[in-house]
């Protein structure tokens, strides 16, 4: 054997030694593993803050192995059958229950109604008696000469006022006009009211037509630029196919981005229209391809000045006008009351009734009688200005109606036909290959148009018979007539 194999002897203190320390080393680490044991279930009996737990559960994501332990498979069954939160359907609403919700939750309602109650306390006030007036004086008489008695001298008087019938006639009918007028006014806000929840209600329907149109559109793009993709593949199509497709694409993505956010604001706006009592999220029932038959022009006219409500409150106030110039002119007439009087002297009581009358000497309330007169004569010339404005905003509302009916109906019926059946025989050549991809997406592009075009003149035809309507001064409920307005389908819908 080679000595560098040999091992060397060793004593035996030597040995001994070495057994010692490894006996004393292997102790001490049965210790150590022992503590750190008991370190580690104490710790893990304490509570763990949910950052703690949220950075442990990354942490432990991040580097756990493909194969999980048996506790956490353990685990997963339970973590998996919590229940999730699901997001509560939002409220769904229809046309009459939006003007009923308007009707009673707008506070501009509130106020109109305020309006009529304070019209009605003034004939409560013009039926009012004048208060009669008390007067009291106090006083002392000093004697000065033999024989007189001197002592206190109060003084009382009671005046009282009285009014002439033709001027408590004459006040109480103007405050009767003024209370026509404020109903007048009440009928019109909640008429206009109507109109602008109807209008911001179609707004709605007309940017959800639009956002399902751009949702259909990018679908087909998407299929076009998957088409294109396979043909520039396969060496059929140029490259520039491939790049007109994803151009296209892109843009039909940004005309769906630009609709969902149109009908959030649309949303927005007729939730502001209604008032306080609509939820934030909400659905609406309806179509955009139905609006209500007109009547004739003619008997148009005769409604508008009929029943409008804006005509009925000038008309009230014009009489409320010349009710007040004869009232001033009622004034001009001495005014009358009665004084009773008594005086208690020392030795002796004066008692003493007349009547206290106010001559119009100097003034003869020209000043006023010319301010009611010039009052009247603004009445009359603003109803005369208003009616002529309201016929001609009737005429302008009803060529508008004819215009968009007719639009609707060459749309529905010839345009947007012939659009899909050109977009059809198109989409066959480029399946084919007999045509390009720009006539393909020519004839999509003129299909986009044609069904915007048609959508915009369904809305034009609803606005048109709001304004009609409002000018009639229909209000859901509040006398509206049956009869002048009847609802019936004149334009189908887009499909």
């Amino acid at each position: 054997m080679p000595a560098a194999w040999r091992k060397p002897r060793m004593g035996a203190g030597q040995s001994y030694c070495s057994i010692d320390s490894d006996m004393k080393t292997k102790k001490s680490l049965t210790w150590a593993a022992s503590l750190s044991l008991m370190t580690a279930q104490a710790w893990a009996a304490q509570p763990v803050p949910v950052s703690a737990t949220a950075t442990g559960a990354a942490s432990s994501a991040s580097s756990a192995p493909s194969a999980p332990s048996a506790p956490m498979q353990a685990a997963k069954p339970a973590a998996t059958a919590m229940p999730r939160a699901t997001t509560p359907a939002p409220d769904t609403f229809d046309l009459p229950q939006l003007l009923q919700l308007a009707q009673s939750t707008n506070k501009g309602v509130e106020a109109a109604q305020a309006n009529v109650d304070a019209a009605t306390s003034a004939i409560t006030s013009a039926r009012a008696y004048p208060n009669p007036q008390v007067e009291m004086m106090y006083g002392r008489v000093s004697g000065k000469q033999p024989g007189v008695v001197s002592g206190n001298a109060p003084s009382y008087a009671i005046v009282q006022k009285f009014d002439y019938p033709n001027q408590r006639n004459l006040r109480e009918q103007m405050a009767g006009r003024g209370l026509e007028a404020s109903e007048a006014m009440r009928q019109g806000f909640r008429s206009d009211l109507a109109a602008r929840v109807k209008t911001s209600y179609y707004q709605v329907l007309r940017r959800e037509t639009e956002l399902a149109a751009a949702r259909e559109d990018l679908n087909m793009m998407r299929q076009i630029q998957e088409r294109a993709k396979v043909r520039v593949g396969v060496g059929e199509a140029p490259r520039y196919e491939l790049i007109k497709a994803d151009t296209e694409l892109l843009a039909a993505q940004k005309t769906l981005q630009t609709a969902e956010l149109r009908v959030d604001q649309a949303k927005a706006a007729l939730r502001q229209q209604v008032g306080g009592g609509m939820p934030v999220r909400f659905a609406l029932n309806g179509e955009l391809g139905r609006a209500p038959e007109v009547p004739p022009l003619a008997a148009l006219h005769d409604t508008l000045q009929a029943s409008n409500a804006e005509l009925t409150q000038r008309r009230s106030e014009l009489e409320r006008a010349k009710l007040g110039v004869d009232y001033q002119r009622a004034l001009r007439w001495p005014e009358v009351a009665v004084r009773a009087s008594t005086d208690r002297q020392p030795d002796n009581n004066v008692s003493q009734i007349g009547l206290v009358m106010t001559i119009p000497l100097w003034d003869r309330r020209s000043g006023p009688v010319g301010e009611a007169t010039a009052q009247a004569t603004q009445a009359r010339t603003a109803l005369e200005a208003r009616e002529f404005e309201l016929m001609q905003e009737l005429d302008t509302a009803y060529r508008q109606y004819e215009i968009s009916q007719a639009q609707v109906t060459a749309l529905e019926s010839g345009i947007v036909r012939e659009a899909e059946s050109a977009l059809g025989v198109a989409e066959s050549a480029y399946r084919f290959g007999e045509r390009g991809i720009l006539d393909y997406l020519d004839a999509q592009r003129v299909l986009r148009s044609a069904r915007s075009e048609l959508i915009a003149a369904q809305y034009e035809l609803q606005v048109a018979a709001i304004q009609i309507e409002k000018l009639m001064s229909a209000t859901p409920g509040v006398n509206a007539p049956a009869s002048t307005m009847p609802s019936m389908p004149v334009a189908p819908n887009l499909n």
